[in-house]
């Protein structure tokens, strides 16, 4: 095992800059993930700590050496791809050992990581098989048993579940979870899907166009992020997100263009007029209370809970309750937001303020 340093990391190409000074530091068997829509860098960033991308300027270390030069067949690491990329005419004992089979590793020691593990993953019924002769999950282990054979310092996974259903995803992310807590492998996982994130991470480094927008525990970034950007992309569904502005009249209250009026518990001084960005989340609203009426747009019950699509303030609104909801649309439904569990950010640059 061993840590990982990216240090002031740049990427271009030509003269356009993709990754713009990006700094991590990755503790000893720790579970980060690079999380971040399509096209902020994670994947690239990923692909310069395996090797298999070129750095423009900065530095990445492994168990603090530095790596810029170092081919990816000696960088310790192992990589696990979204398509898996198995070899069909292998059997999945050939191609979890074939890494083994390159370095002239002896037979016998071939056969016992091989069987090591297929132990750890559930593949030993499935030793002889061909890829084709395997589903979507069982190919995806096979990959993962590809790396776990070589017994790497650092595991990279670049969105391994992207290909999978919606049930197998969650199973996988279960079992990924569990293997690292087996084996303790430094880990960088890549993902743009942050519930993955949420539920799979040590910490999480949020991305957003090259840049670093926050780094934290899942639970750090749901309840204080630190800006609109992270505060809209964590959570599921994301943060209702209303703009309007602060009025100090006897007490601080938020105001939206159309007189729409919520309460706060605080307020920045001298924040009398300024325009903000009132976050709430939708499991923080409540059903009740008649001061504010949310003008119902759609009504999405998923069993456990129900999700209410609405307008408040001419703004788009989501909630989240637990009781059943049986309002229709265009109907006015009053809520309630929990007011210690507001987030308030400036407009102009995004930024928190409480």
């Amino acid at each position: 095992m061993a840590s990982v340093d990216v240090v002031d990391v740049r990427k271009a190409y030509g003269v356009h800059e993709v990754i713009h000074g990006v700094s991590i530091g990755i503790e000893d068997g720790e579970f980060v993930i690079l999380v971040g829509p399509s096209g902020c860098g994670k994947s690239t960033l990923l692909r310069m700590v395996a090797g298999l991308e070129a750095i423009t300027k900065g530095d990445i270390r492994i168990a603090q050496k530095v790596v810029n030069d170092l081919p990816p067949k000696d960088r310790d690491i192992a990589m696990v791809f979204q398509n898996y990329a198995l070899y069909p005419h292998k059997t999945v004992a050939e191609n979890m050992g074939f890494a083994l089979k390159l370095r002239r590793a002896p037979k016998e020691e071939i056969e016992t990581r091989v069987k090591r593990a297929a132990e750890i993953l559930g593949l030993v019924p499935y030793l002889e098989r061909y890829p084709r002769q395997l589903s979507g999950g069982q190919r995806q282990r096979v990959a993962m048993g590809r790396a776990i054979v070589r017994d790497p310092a650092v595991f990279l996974f670049d969105e391994p579940l992207s290909n999978l259903d919606a049930k197998l995803r969650v199973q996988m992310r279960a079992e990924i979870k569990e293997l690292h807590q087996r084996l303790r492998t430094t880990t960088i996982y890549v993902t743009h899907d942050q519930v993955e994130a949420m539920t799979m991470a040590d910490r999480i480094v949020v991305m957003h166009d090259g840049v670093v927008e926050q780094t934290g525990s899942p639970l750090e970034l749901y309840d204080r992020p630190e800006n609109v950007f992270v505060a809209g992309f964590i959570g599921s569904p994301s943060m209702n997100l209303l703009k309007g502005k602060i009025r100090i009249n006897g007490g601080p209250t938020f105001v939206m263009d159309d007189g729409t009026a919520l309460p706060l518990t605080s307020a920045p001084s001298g924040a009398d007029g300024r325009p903000v960005i009132y976050g709430i989340r939708p499991e923080h609203l409540t059903l009740g209370g008649h001061e504010l009426k949310a003008e119902v747009t759609v009504v999405e019950p998923t069993g456990s809970e129900t999700q209410v699509f609405a307008r408040l303030g001419g703004q788009k609104i989501v909630g989240v309750f637990r009781e059943r909801v049986a309002a229709k649309p265009g109907e006015a439904l009053p809520i309630t937001p929990n007011l210690d569990a507001v987030h308030l950010f400036d407009e102009g640059t995004g930024k928190r303020l409480n």
